[in-house]
């Protein structure tokens, strides 16, 4: 009984998909960098501009500029986006990862570029020592 349901559950789950393993407990490994992963069956995006008001009224604006016409469906917010979408290009994509960097990531590349670029092995305090110029 238990093996047929098994092989029910594995027939469902499809050929290409496998199960995410469950998450590990405890603490992360110190330069362990999590892996973004996709959920292709997601359907629906939920996009939070409470606490952004200047990004709130320009989309406010938009819809109020794209709805100022006499024939036409209404423009909703869906429509800003898959057309703004469909604009962006691989630099747009380039300067969003840049975006996405938070400081200390900024300092580590740079870390990471000077030894490379000067074929050295400096830790990241002396790094940002002699960057500075104290010695």
């Amino acid at each position: 009984m238990i093996n047929s349901e098994e092989e029910k559950k594995e027939e469902g789950i499809g050929a290409s998909a496998k199960p995410v393993p469950p998450k590990k407990r405890g603490r992360k490994p110190k330069n362990a960098k999590s892996e973004f992963q996709i959920n292709p069956e997601q359907t629906k995006f939920f996009v939070d501009l409470s606490k952004e008001k200047e990004n709130l009224n320009q989309v406010f604006e938009l819809l109020k500029a794209s709805n100022k016409k006499d024939y036409g469906k209404e423009v909703t917010f869906k429509d800003l986006a898959l057309f703004g979408i469909e604009k962006i290009t691989s630099k747009d994509i380039e300067k969003i990862q840049e975006n996405s960097l938070s400081k200390r990531e900024l300092l580590e590349r740079a870390w990471v570029d000077f030894n490379k670029k000067n074929k050295q092995s400096l830790s990241f305090d002396d790094f940002l020592l002699k960057k500075v110029g104290i010695n």
